[in-house]
């Protein structure tokens, strides 16, 4: 667990704060680091506008004593103001409601305070900033000027604060300081942090309220202190230990990204980038299982829409034909063409957004097996029902009937057959978490696809193992950790 230190130059800030020591910089300067002391964070409210200075200092000496620090020595140097009087400028998305409030030849300035700002408008930039410039307290220009906004940072110290907006900062790093470091209580302590990446807004997650729940709970049981988090919560991501990516994955998403990041600062990730990397792009899914000979259903890369590549496809497969843009989730870009001109109009819309395309040969069946593979060992079992008067598991066009329906079976009750190919697919991927899709014609399987970060909901995956099934994921996750050797 992190412990928070507060290093302040002046006196006009309480003395004590809720989860964090504050002292004087002569005090971290002379009794720092002490044998024997918990992984620490430095929170550096000393002023650092000149080179060499105290709050320079104090960052340097912390990221020397392998203390995480804000603001970082670079994050200094990136604020430090110019030699002539400017401060540093750089781009934001500003939003369309921001330009209708910021007329052309005005400037707005306003205080971000860890990435927070008390003007909800102004909140998405903020963060923004935050995000590139991570600093306790940052000074925020914006100019409207005939060619766009210019937007110019500046930090500031705690001292240069009106009192209304000390007191807002201090209720900013209150709130840092808590979200960022929970006290372990008496009765329970951790050995680790694990973060949840979630997103609450999400019409179809990965894991419901509930899922959730249990994962939390299973993680305190070896050792895990588990918290959600949400993209916003991403610039803290080195105070955990591990990552667990519970929010529907995007190789152009804030998700691969915070796996990646996850990564190079040392926590144990679940997915991995790697794994997401692999698993969102359905061409390289095929090309490895025609590489690896994983079974899979008969399928043509197409690169553009012609005369001839339309015969093509037409020698290759019988109508229906599938069609699958190289990235997308939840049956969501897989589309199904009964006819030549069905087939050239889809070609056309698709190829339009994405360089390449997938065409497959259509095979129903009444369900889908899912495999939940953790490690490279089968998890859970489940067949997934076609959604009702349709071809898939979901009907996204349907409001009622959306969800065929899940059956969920112990692994060694699955035919031996479909599990191997399972395994098979996934062990090319990785050995994080996935589920992978088959379809099976008597006796033979088929691989549909891997998918880096499945389902697992209260009442359908765990319906079998029950809690034995959150305590296994949570149990991976000790295990690395301890095989990692950060207690």
């Amino acid at each position: 667990m992190f412990k928070t230190i507060v290093v302040v130059d002046g006196d006009d800030i309480p003395e004590s704060i809720d989860g964090a020591e504050v002292i004087r910089f002569e005090q971290y300067l002379s009794e720092y680091p002490k044998r024997g002391e918990p992984p620490t964070r430095i929170i550096n409210l000393c002023d650092t506008s000149l080179y060499l200075s105290r709050g320079y200092y104090c960052s340097l000496l912390a990221e020397a004593r392998q203390h995480k620090v804000l603001p970082s020595v670079g994050t200094i140097n990136d604020l430090r103001r110019r030699s002539d009087g400017t401060g540093l400028t750089f781009s934001v998305s500003l939003g369309q409601e921001i330009l209708q409030e910021l007329p052309s030849g005005t400037e707005h300035e306003f205080f971000v305070f860890f990435g927070v700002t008390e003007l909800a408008l102004w909140q998405k930039v903020a963060r923004q900033i935050f995000a590139k410039y991570p600093a306790p307290i940052l000074r925020v220009s914006v100019r409207r000027g005939e060619h766009g906004a210019k937007v110019e940072l500046a930090r500031s110290g705690y001292s240069d604060l009106s009192s209304e907006h000390k007191e807002a900062f201090l209720k900013q790093l209150q709130l840092h300081t808590g979200r960022a470091w929970r006290a372990p209580s008496a009765k329970q302590r951790t050995r680790w942090d694990l973060a949840i990446l979630i997103n609450p807004d999400e019409s179809h997650p990965p894991s419901d309220r509930e899922a959730l729940r249990l994962f939390v709970k299973a993680a305190h049981k070896v050792g895990i202190n588990a918290e959600l988090i949400t993209s916003h919560d991403l610039d803290a991501i080195g105070e955990y230990d591990a990552l667990f990516i519970r929010e529907t994955t995007a190789i152009d998403h804030h998700t691969y990204a915070a796996a990646r990041r996850a990564e190079q600062e040392g926590l144990v990730v679940i997915d991995d980038s790697t794994s997401i990397l692999r698993c969102c792009n359905k061409i390289f899914l095929h090309d490895a299982f025609t590489y690896s000979g994983v079974p899979s259903l008969k399928t043509v890369i197409v690169s553009e829409r012609t005369e001839k590549e339309v015969e093509r496809l037409e020698k290759a497969f019988d109508y229906p034909i599938v069609l699958k843009v190289p990235e997308g989730s939840f049956s969501l870009g897989v589309f199904k063409v009964q006819d030549r001109a069905e087939l050239v109009q889809k070609l056309d819309e698709l190829l339009q957004k994405t360089s390449l395309v997938l065409a497959q040969e259509y095979l129903y069946t009444a369900f889908d097996w899912r495999i939940g593979v953790l490690a490279g060992r089968p998890l859970y079992a489940c067949r997934y029902h076609m959604a009702r008067n349709h071809w898939q598991i979901f009907n996204h066009r349907s409001r009622r009937h959306n969800f065929g329906g899940c059956e969920t079976l112990p692994t060694f009750e699955v035919p031996r057959a479909v599990v191997s190919a399972a395994l098979k697919a996934s062990k090319m991927i990785g050995r994080s978490l996935y589920g992978v899709d088959l379809k099976q014609r008597d006796d033979e399987v088929f691989v549909i696809e891997v998918n880096d970060n499945p389902n697992i909901d209260h009442g359908y995956e765990d319906r079998y193992l029950g809690n034995e099934l959150y305590m296994q994921v949570m149990a991976e996750f000790s295990s690395r950790l301890e095989s990692r050797g950060r207690a």
